[in-house]
């Protein structure tokens, strides 16, 4: 029988329980994704009123599982939010990696009425929350407004755009774009919108 050696056994008994340690965080990250899913889903589908209950049998967890994460609704409904905000703001970077600087920025604001779309169902619970989801508008709009800055700054850099092209008239366009029209497929709407946009500024040039 050959002797264990001390050392060895120290350290495998370090790395299990640090294995140990990691798989209950890796399913709690997990829980929570399924969790925020589900609410979004709800919500889309039922409305704001939807339960709790019902977001986590949609999720596949208990409600015990559910509190642990979001002790109320308030904050599902809050992280729903501030997950769709944290996945636009993402998504700038990784476009520009991947796309022209024109492409990039058109990919990002057909992300953006994605982003309103999931606004729309979340806005209405998001306003009955205390404080009325003020502070956490104003979170969103500092990194919504630096997403798309990002990206203009590119594509005129590039000379893709117009050297005028200004992010924030870009921004209330799409806004418009996504509120003004309130038909069943005001989204395929917005997306021809935006092509129109881009389009535009890549074929025109300030006058001189």
């Amino acid at each position: 029988m050959s002797a264990e050696v001390p050392g060895r056994s120290r350290r495998a008994a370090v790395g299990t329980a640090q294995a140990a340690a990691r798989k209950p965080r890796a399913d709690a990250q997990r829980n929570r994704d399924s969790l925020l899913e589900a609410a979004k889903a709800a919500f889309a589908e039922v409305g704001p009123e939807a339960s709790l209950d019902e977001i986590a049998r949609r999720a596949g967890v208990g409600i015990g599982t559910l509190y642990r994460h979001f002790p109320t609704r308030d904050a599902i409904v809050e992280a729903v939010y501030r997950r769709e905000v944290q996945q636009l703001a993402d998504a700038a970077p990784r476009l520009m990696e991947s796309l022209p600087p024109a492409e990039a920025l058109r990919a990002w604001m057909r992300v953006f009425i994605d982003y309103i779309a999931a606004k729309k169902v979340i806005a209405p619970a998001l306003k009955s929350s205390v404080g009325g989801g003020s502070a956490v508008y104003a979170d969103s709009s500092v990194r919504i407004n630096g997403a798309i800055a990002l990206l203009v700054e590119r594509a005129r850099a590039s000379g893709d755009i117009r050297p005028s092209a200004d992010p924030a008239d870009l921004l209330r366009a799409l806004i418009g774009f996504a509120y003004v029209n309130s038909a069943p497929d005001w989204e395929a709407s917005a997306r021809r919108l935006i092509d129109l946009l881009i389009d535009g500024l890549k074929s025109q040039r300030d006058e001189k």
